[in-house]
């Protein structure tokens, strides 16, 4: 999973440090980098791995092929999205039109969200922070465990479609 948040700084050309257990865990799933594009909820990036991004291009090939709802998705995920391959030192470059999405200048911080992870300025993440903590707190009723049992319990966290709403 991507968990934690990590700060890294931008060199001159561009270029970023990804974190180490970031890199890990893409390895671990057999790809050496990841998929980044422009997010439409947050001026931040939203990053993910390959197949996360085809289940994703699957959802999107699902809806109606001639209904506008899917275009508009396509557009603004698929076709802005770029294949961000680490080089040799764990580095990537980001394309100066993702940066300026991310109002990314110096500083890059990483964001990890379990099965995905955003990429922020670290300024403006704070900013969302103490929104997301407030959000977060008045929807935590919303939040429930779910008791399954498959010969041993296992506890899964379960979000509330209405916490998303709100």
């Amino acid at each position: 999973m991507f968990l934690s948040s990590f700060e890294n700084k931008l060199d001159k050309k561009g270029r970023v440090s990804v974190p180490a257990t970031f890199r890990s865990h893409l390895s671990s799933m057999g790809y050496n980098g990841f998929i980044s594009y422009p997010s439409f909820n947050h001026t931040a990036l939203e990053a993910c791995s390959q197949d996360r991004i085809e289940k994703l291009s699957n959802t999107i090939d699902s809806l109606n092929p001639f209904e506008e709802k899917r275009d508009y998705f396509a557009t603004s995920v698929l076709s802005e999205s770029v294949s961000l391959h680490f080089d040799s030192e764990g580095r990537v470059s980001f394309t100066n039109k993702l940066l300026k999405h991310a109002k990314i200048k110096n500083n890059i911080l990483f964001v990890g969200l379990g099965k995905t992870f955003q990429i922020w300025d670290p300024k403006i993440f704070e900013k969302f922070k103490i929104v997301a903590r407030k959000k977060a707190y008045q929807n935590r009723s919303n939040l429930k465990w779910e008791n399954k049992q498959k010969g041993e319990a296992v506890w899964v966290w379960i979000l509330v479609e209405e916490s998303l709403k709100n």
